[in-house]
């Protein structure tokens, strides 16, 4: 099972050449980034039988690695969402489908009489979890403390590229969701090898979001990356146009990116790499491409192949 250790491809996209860090070929089933954040997890032993406990997203990447995690550990998950359409439960697929497969119980609170409007995070805290051992929480997206311990080797794999380049310094960029995986690695290199910078963009939320995020999980803003803004506002899981129009580009340096962090990432890095077109930057592909199956054909709908 492959949790490290991935090369690193050079790509020329309008005229800019980026390197891709390529987490995408980790193990499939822990897609990408998860399995930095869930590194911890698999490599420790745990007393007892445990019940991971999550939430987020019908079709979240971590709904997926979390239920391969439980499978391999012989653990039970029980993941909330705030609502799954009828159409994918009687269509299932992509990560909620691959998750039902791996034996995940996925809640949908929109069928929970004792919900009484409360959103997913609060129910879990007043309904669900009971302080006992046997519960294992991780937080949306993996976003927790535990994370560091996978995201903390990505830094170092990254530091021995830049070594052997020969480079006297390199931006990594990567787009966020809560915004564990950057800042993680910002701080492994503020603390390793300071000639290494993260940026990022917000891809859930905005801006003030992503930072308050940062402060949370960091207060010392030493270790919070920087944040590049993107140039309008985008909804989360809308289908936009341009994103379609990148996402193909990409697709023609013979590696396939996903399609909802992905594609503001490239855009926001383009226009930053306009006026810094000289900086040697790598790209974080973070894998999640099992998501592709529910959302490509959305985008073919709307805007044809």
């Amino acid at each position: 099972m492959k949790l490290a250790q991935t090369p690193v491809h050079e790509i020329l996209l309008d005229d800019h050449c980026v390197f891709v860090k390529r987490d995408d070929l980790l193990h499939p089933e822990f897609s990408g980034n998860k399995a930095r954040k869930f590194a911890y997890f698999l490599e420790n032993e745990f007393e007892g039988g445990k019940t991971l406990v999550g939430y987020g997203s019908a079709q979240a990447n971590s709904l997926y690695s979390m239920s391969a995690l439980a499978k391999i550990k012989g653990w039970k998950l029980r993941f909330y969402v705030d609502h799954i359409g009828s159409y994918l439960v009687e269509n299932p697929i992509g990560n909620y489908r691959a998750a039902l497969e791996n034996g995940a119980k996925i809640i949908n609170l929109s069928q929970c009489e004792d919900r009484n409007n409360r959103d997913s995070l609060t129910y879990l805290q007043q309904c669900v979890l009971t302080g006992d051992s046997e519960q294992l929480f991780i937080p949306e997206g993996g976003r927790c403390l535990y994370a560091e311990h996978g995201v903390r080797q990505l830094a170092i794999e990254i530091i021995q590229w830049k070594r052997q380049q020969g480079l006297s310094a390199l931006s990594v960029f990567l787009p966020s969701g809560t915004g564990t995986t950057a800042l993680f690695l910002q701080k492994s290199f503020v603390e390793l090898d300071p000639n290494i910078s993260v940026y990022t963009c917000a891809v859930v939320g905005g801006d003030e979001y992503l930072s308050k995020q940062f402060s949370e999980l960091a207060p010392n803003t030493a270790y919070h990356p920087v944040i590049l803004p993107s140039r309008k506002r985008y909804h989360f899981g809308k289908l936009y146009s341009e994103f379609f129009k990148i996402w193909r580009q990409l697709k023609e340096t013979g590696i396939e990116f996903e399609l909802l962090y992905d594609p503001l990432g490239w855009i926001v890095l383009l226009d930053y790499l306009t006026e810094n077109s000289g900086e040697k930057i790598l790209y974080i592909h973070q894998g999640g491409l099992l998501g592709n199956q529910s959302m490509l054909p959305r985008y073919k709908r709307k805007f044809g192949e």
